[in-house]
């Protein structure tokens, strides 16, 4: 099929390649001329694990471009995806849709013969009955232009893997021509036998909030137990395993630390407890709020771990390296990273904080120059009094604890994501801390 996708950001530019690595021609549309030229270059201004190479070898190969004509790409495809960004709005409890009626409103005079649109952007329930009407009364074509809601459930870091093998598809929509315009485009997809839930649009735009809003309730939850645990003594490890085998459970998710970020969960939390809110399911709104406070103060409940692992020593004037910029690994998202909120607060504080990180360094400096930084993991640890780590990187649970501990002047580390085997660490001479669990393994207390 000829394809378009409007909004060439963490959503737009992964989902572009994916399809043009399922067989598509592509054409991507985007209002900065400077990104669209790098793209056309070959060259990624996001990370993505694997997004490099698929958008090199597409736009080398001819089956992807990247323009900022929407009247280009209006005369090109059959099917238009929305992946605008719909970041939280002044309220701060909804989104703001602005880039998407914006999309709409200089796509759809264009559009004088029958098409698809379809909308990937997150969005409130309601919006799409919206942007119908909105297309069909702007396009020459009228009511031959089709809407459907086709909501994305990537994990950043994972958004290629997750667009091109993902776990469930769901389409809102309202007419026959619509699915069979969805059912073409994911053709391969769906002979691979991933289910495709067809629903209509309110059922999908609330099935994207509810997933995310979910999968924060369980992380919250377990920040919440990791709290208790470490009030009582207790390790947090050992009650993930215990939960995670009971199949009404699973292990999926709850992994304590600093809590959740990103461009997604913690506006997608918020817009659909707003929602709630606002379709008058109180109780609902307040669940969902209980997890967003839980959330919010894990920087704090970090500060204190890291506050009693030092002991006597005080924090202001300590040399602090920070091990972590992203929101998670496999990306170099830094908005709303938890990392960096701690390491804004260990400044704040009064120490010294130098932040390491594998990818997300220049996004980081750029959002918090006031924060000194390293791409260099063994350099990072030169000099430090403590050693926090604070997004889980593989660079870090496979990184070298006897290597590494001559470096720092004292080796303490405060494992924030309680991601690291402690015991190869301890062996190595360090001073291990873990949210959730017990400064020493007490199977191994003499």
């Amino acid at each position: 099929m000829r394809l378009s996708v409007i909004g060439c950001g963490h959503l737009g530019i992964p989902h572009a390649a994916a399809m043009a690595e399922l067989g598509h021609e592509v054409i991507g549309v985007d209002v900065d001329q400077t990104k669209v030229d790098r793209l056309n270059a070959g060259e990624c201004p996001i990370y993505e694990t694997g997004l490099p190479e698929l958008l090199a070898r597409h736009t080398k190969g001819g089956r992807l471009r990247f323009t900022t004509d929407i009247r280009e790409a209006a005369a090109f495809a059959e099917l238009h995806f929305i992946g605008v960004g719909t970041p939280i709005d002044s309220d701060g409890r909804s989104y703001d849709t602005a880039q998407v009626f914006g999309a709409i409103r200089r796509l759809a005079p264009h559009l004088d013969q029958a098409c698809t649109i379809v909308g990937k952007s997150t969005v409130s329930v309601g919006t799409c009955a919206k942007v119908t009407a909105l297309a069909q009364r702007l396009a020459p074509a009228g009511d031959g232009v089709d809407l459907a809601w086709n909501p994305e459930f990537l994990r950043e870091g994972h958004a290629v893997e997750d667009t091109l093998r993902p776990d469930r598809i769901i389409a809102g929509l309202t007419t026959a021509a619509a699915e069979k315009a969805i059912r073409s485009v994911y053709a391969e997809i769906l002979d691979a036998g991933v289910p495709l839930f067809v629903t209509d649009p309110a059922t999908a735009e609330l099935a994207k909030g509810a997933a995310n809003s979910f999968l924060a309730l369980k992380i919250s939850y377990i920040n919440a137990v990791a709290d208790m645990c470490d009030a009582a003594g207790g390790d947090i490890g050992q009650i993930v395993e215990i939960l995670g085998i009971d199949p009404r459970i699973g292990a999926g998710g709850m992994r304590p630390g600093i809590g959740y970020g990103g461009g997604c969960l913690p506006k997608d939390v918020r817009a659909f407890t707003a929602s709630a809110r606002r379709l008058g399911s109180g109780h609902a709104a307040a669940l969902l709020r209980a997890a967003e406070v839980i959330n919010e103060n894990r920087v704090g409940v970090a500060m204190a771990l890291i506050t009693r692992a030092l002991g006597d020593r005080p924090l202001a004037g300590a040399r602090v390296n920070v091990w972590g910029a992203a929101f998670k690994p496999g990306t170099n998202d830094v908005r709303e990273s938890p990392a960096l909120a701690l390491a804004h607060t260990l400044q704040h504080a009064g120490a010294t904080v130098t932040v390491h990180d594998p990818q997300a360094v220049a996004t980081a400096a750029a959002r918090n120059p006031e924060l000194d930084y390293t791409d260099d993991l063994a350099v990072s640890v030169d000099g430090a009094e403590l050693v926090v780590l604070a997004t889980e990187w593989p660079e870090y649970r496979h990184a070298d604890p006897e290597a590494l501990a001559p470096r720092p002047t004292t080796a303490l580390l405060v494992d924030c994501r309680t991601t690291l085997d402690p015991e190869p660490w301890r062996t190595a001479g360090w001073t291990v801390h873990q949210l959730g669990r017990p400064a020493e393994d007490y199977r191994t207390a003499p």
